[in-house]
């Protein structure tokens, strides 16, 4: 993968930019200290086609084996992310609620509104799976 500056854009929306977002994240110095950043991170994930960090941040009791997201043909452009919320259940359990609209080929811009749930293991937070919502 090639090195992002620190002046380029944090996919998830981030002011900061994705040196001091989701990109330390993504390298592995650091980990998500709640089920939004997590949640943040795996969109500019997806964003960056970083399979590598999805699969790692995936619960092994959910995750699939590949996801083969630079074989998704047409591929989406993400367009944004709104995070409508997060609600933590306990200590080790969340919730997090958003909508991310992409677009594919020439297409019309969709949305995937989301619930998603993640769990705390050992102090690193993982996606366990989420559900589409209307």
């Amino acid at each position: 993968m090639k090195a992002i500056d620190t002046l380029t854009p944090c996919p998830c929306g981030n002011a900061a930019g994705y040196a001091t977002c989701c990109g330390p994240l993504h390298d592995g110095t650091t980990t998500a200290t709640s089920a939004e950043q997590l949640m943040r991170s795996r969109y500019s994930a997806y964003v960056l086609k970083r399979e590598d960090y999805l699969l790692a941040s995936w619960h092994a009791d959910t995750r699939p084996a590949s996801l083969r997201l630079t074989a998704q043909q047409p591929a989406p452009t993400w367009l944004g992310l709104e995070v409508r919320g997060e609600q933590r259940i306990d200590d080790d359990h969340a919730v997090v609620e958003f909508v991310a609209r992409y677009r594919l080929g020439g297409g019309r811009a969709q949305r995937q509104h989301e619930i998603s749930r993640f769990v705390r293991e050992a102090g690193r937070w993982y996606y366990v799976d989420g559900e589409l919502t209307s």
